[in-house]
């Protein structure tokens, strides 16, 4: 029993995310469900422009803040299990995103704060996470 429920825990599609207000840092499995932690690629958020009405500059932050997110989803499609870290309150907010979001309100979701690190380093991060 305790080896079928070990079985099912590796074949969720698992996924790991280091961002801040900027940069997100995406990490999957190599086959999506099984084999070895692999970067899946960067996402970017410019941030808003430098705009003197403050109601503007706030409505475009959300609307970017949300492209942001949708980009981030986009590249990790299924998700079953997801582990978010990096600094200020983002995760939170994306965590939120999540919840929100009809295709991954049922979505396990789990965070933390960490520093930036290298991909390597943030690899082992995560492998040791899920495993």
């Amino acid at each position: 029993m305790i080896n079928s429920k070990k079985m099912s825990q590796k074949n969720k599609k698992q996924f790991g995310v280091w961002m801040d207000s900027h940069n997100a840092t995406l990490v999957g499995r190599e086959d999506v469900d099984t084999g070895e932690f692999i970067i899946l690629g960067h996402v970017k958020n410019n941030g808003a422009d430098n705009n003197s009405n403050e109601k503007t500059a706030h409505n475009q932050e959300i609307a970017l803040t949300q492209k942001f997110f949708k980009e981030i989803t986009g590249k990790m499609p299924n998700i079953d299990a997801i582990h978010i870290t990096g600094t200020g309150q983002i995760q939170e907010q994306f965590i939120s995103f999540l919840a929100d979001t009809a295709q991954y309100k049922n979505v396990e979701s789990s965070e933390c704060t960490s520093n930036k690190m290298s991909d390597e380093a943030l690899l082992e991060f995560f492998k040791n996470h899920f495993n």
